[in-house]
């Protein structure tokens, strides 16, 4: 064996993998700068968020074009917000993983489907889901003025958002602002229909799941509730008939899935059903633009909404702007045809085209209103008071922050899949640094352990283990760099723990190869001749063994998301580093050893005890012929 050949091979892995580090594409900044790895967020602080994609209310799965699809979409929203080295990946078939490192933002909305509907409000019932009625509230008389009401949220959550209504920005006419819920005139007790009224969203067809859900809620809450609800042709008057408010009453007990399925004039005129129960419908539940829909506005007004006469692929662009009051505001622009279905829609409410309207729906002069729907919820829904021929505002008191959110959300087009967060960290950086410091010291309690128990089992052989790790350390930190820049691969918390454990990995290869030396040293061969053949015998066993746990690393990497991920990937690719070293660094060093005084050295080499069992060996076999010959 010539075992410069084998070392001169692992220097030009070296020259190689460190002239990348120090001079290729994504190295910046100083010497030091560019020898720092990638580091997760658990590391150095920040934000991580997990979505998981949820099927949509018809039972149909994401698609693996519709879940990278959103991933550009949800990639774009995170880069509007100004953020750097912003990380939007895919993991499994149904997870959304967004990472910030060194930043804390609140990513809240971020994976909203952002499904942008304009329907004109036809009628508005009481949302509060009580069995009986509540008490009838005053018909508000203030003026139309254009200020901003307080309408609704801007935002899917609804949990302390600004207040947003909407307003022309170009054009005839304008939108004035909606009454505050408490102040929504409460429908007429009779239940006579109005004078034209709309299809019922029953007659619509809909998918056989839908149709499967309905039949289990219509056996939960009985088919006397059924019957009851199917006949209501308007919301039902309970003082009336309080033997109908007991009928009824089991939709109250119906949760916001189950809610979802039934349909819209059901879930309108059911007064059971309430706000609370509505609201908290699974995403995706009135996407539909060719059918009717229910929705709430603060909690506790109940509308019934039209079919979508303009969409958000209608708006050509969103954008957060102040306007002349220093108000920030979300300016809408619309396509051409877009522009087209908005004046016809702000024509048919401003006249109440067929009278299509109720008047319990109605604004103050008189006007129909038009909800502005993001995704369940309403954010505004003005009244019309002129035909808009020109692009409008949504309005309201915004923060930068938030209308820049809110912009961003329609800029960039909603969602084809629907998301649940499933997990949001939020690390800050003194924390990570912590991280850091613990990994790292772990990794080097378990290093030192490792050289101590070499060095006072092994002596000499000790060495060549200490610098097996250490070359082994060097070409995971330069791999880590390169694979950082190259792949974005990020060291988290996760993968330090996977390289401590390729530690152990690493020192059994070492055992099995120097217990397999002592083997054939004890079979009488020399420590010279012994390297070689124990080399040869351990060499499947080492190969076996890595091989077990490359393998267990790829099972782990492609089955698991999240920082296991990390765990996996690092643990292979140690592992993997490891028979590197092995082969083209391990045996050659120990062939050159073996041809050393010290190696045959029974107190330096770690070889001690099986060289003078062997030593004396060969004495009680050599000496009865010295005897015979004297």
């Amino acid at each position: 064996m010539r075992p410069g050949r084998q070392l001169a091979v692992l220097a030009g892995i070296f020259v190689v993998l460190y002239l990348l580090v120090f001079f290729s594409g994504g190295a910046k900044g100083s010497f030091t700068d560019r020898l720092e790895p990638r580091l997760g967020l658990d590391l150095i602080g920040g934000t991580r968020v997990t979505l998981e994609a949820k099927n949509t209310v018809d039972g149909r799965p994401p698609t693996a074009e519709n879940l990278e699809e959103a991933r550009q979409i949800i990639e774009n929203r995170v880069n509007a917000f100004g953020v750097a080295e912003a990380e939007v990946v895919t993991e499994g078939n149904r997870n959304i993983v967004i990472s910030l490192p060194g930043e804390n933002r609140d990513l809240t909305n971020v994976g909203s489907a952002a499904e942008l509907r304009f329907r004109k409000v036809l009628k508005a019932g009481d949302g509060s889901g009580a069995v009986a009625p509540p008490a009838a509230t005053p018909t508000p008389s203030g003026s139309a003025s254009p200020a901003p009401s307080g309408s609704a949220t801007p935002s899917p959550s609804g949990s302390g958002a600004p207040k947003a209504t909407t307003s022309p920005s170009g054009g005839q006419g304008g939108m004035a602002p909606t009454p505050s819920a408490s102040a929504t005139p409460t429908p007429s007790a009779s239940a006579t229909p109005s004078a034209a009224p709309t299809p019922s969203a029953s007659e619509a067809p809909v998918s056989a799941s839908i149709e499967e859900q309905r039949k289990a809620v219509e056996q939960k809450v009985g088919a006397e509730a059924w019957a009851a609800a199917s006949g209501l042709q308007g919301p039902a008057d309970l003082s009336t008939d309080p033997s109908l408010a007991d009928k009824l009453k089991p939709f109250g007990t119906l949760s916001p899935q189950e809610v979802a399925v039934l349909p819209a004039q059901m879930q309108f005129n059911v007064p059971t059903i309430g706000c609370a129960q509505l609201d908290k419908r699974p995403p995706a539940s009135i996407s539909d633009p060719n059918q009717q829909a229910v929705a709430c506005e603060d909690g506790a007004a109940k509308y019934l909404l039209d079919a979508a006469k303009v969409l958000g692929t209608d708006v050509s662009g969103a954008s957060a702007v102040m306007d002349q009051t220093s108000s920030w505001v979300v300016s809408l622009d619309f396509t051409g045809n877009g522009q087209e279905k908005w004046t016809n829609l702000t024509r048919e409410a401003f006249n109440n085209e067929g009278q299509a309207c109720d008047a319990s729906a109605l604004g103050q002069d008189g006007k129909c209103r038009v909800a502005v729907v993001l995704d369940n919820e309403i954010v505004s829904s003005p009244e019309i008071q002129g035909v808009l021929t020109g692009d409008s505002q949504i309005t309201g008191n915004f923060t930068q922050k938030d209308a820049s959110e809110l912009a961003s959300q329609l800029r960039y087009g909603a969602l084809p899949v629907t998301f649940e967060q499933q997990e949001a960290q939020n690390v800050s950086a003194t924390l990570g640094a912590s991280h850091l410091r613990a990994g790292l010291l772990a990794a080097g309690i378990g290093m030192l352990l490792v050289i101590v128990y070499a060095f006072f089992y092994y002596r000499l052989l000790g060495s060549v283990i200490f610098l097996s790790l250490a070359l082994s350390a060097l070409l995971v930190f330069g791999a880590l760099i390169v694979l950082g820049r190259q792949i974005g691969f990020t060291l988290t918390l996760a993968g330090i723990a996977g390289f401590i454990v390729s530690l152990g990995v690493a020192a059994d290869s070492f055992v099995i190869y120097f217990e397999r030396l002592k083997d054939e040293i004890r079979e009488g061969r020399s420590p010279r001749s012994a390297v070689p053949r124990a080399w040869a015998r351990a060499r499947r066993t080492i190969i076996s063994a890595n091989a077990i746990s490359i393998l267990a690393a790829v099972v782990l990497y492609i089955v698991s998301v999240g920082t296991v991920k990390g765990f996996a990937f690092a643990l292979g690719l140690a592992t993997v580093l490891d028979l590197v070293v092995v082969f083209l660094f391990r045996h050659p060093i120990m062939t050159m050893f073996a041809r050393t005084s010290a190696f045959l050295s029974p107190r330096v080499s770690g070889l001690g005890r099986v060289l003078r069992t062997a030593e004396a060996e060969r004495d009680t076999t050599t000496r009865p012929s010295r005897v015979k010959e004297a």
